[in-house]
């Protein structure tokens, strides 16, 4: 998959694509106010609402880097924080296991990433998702990806 956007002298640059599967009660919220507070992150971030970061199941992330992301962050309430008691603790332990799953798949582990940020952290929600664009720039563009993303 290739996202492009006009460079400077007018020529085409690659521009990795991050699905972002978000806990509504803190990551969610913390990327609205990284939002309404008009910090700048890439426009190829594609969020998607979660009711809590522990129902993220690693077929979701998988499906998401075979048809055409190039990275996938996974964001959930701080440890101890969490609305649903445990869910982040799940989704902790499940993301261990999805690293080594995705080596094995011949998916370079760098693609994913797991964070823990509040609703108050919509400064740290732009900074994060800045950074992986950094990384997954640095990596090219996802070689398993067979479409592209609505």
């Amino acid at each position: 998959m290739t996202t492009e956007a006009t460079g400077p002298a007018g020529g085409r640059e690659w521009r990795p694509r991050i699905v972002g599967f978000l806990c509504t009660w803190c990551s969610y919220t913390g990327a609205d106010l990284a939002g309404v507070s008009r910090l700048q992150y890439t426009p190829e971030f594609i969020p998607i609402r979660v009711m809590c970061s522990g129902a993220v199941d690693p077929a979701y992330v998988i499906k998401a880097l075979l048809e055409g992301a190039d990275g996938v962050l996974v964001g959930g309430c701080h440890p101890g924080d969490c609305h649903y008691l445990t869910g982040n603790y799940k989704a902790r332990r499940r993301f261990a296991v999805l690293k080594e799953l995705l080596g094995g798949l011949g998916i370079d582990p760098r693609r994913v990433r797991l964070e823990w940020i509040s609703a108050s952290e919509g400064g740290k929600f732009a900074a994060t998702v800045n950074e992986m664009e950094r990384e997954l720039r640095a990596l090219g563009p996802n070689p398993l990806s067979k479409q592209e993303l609505l």
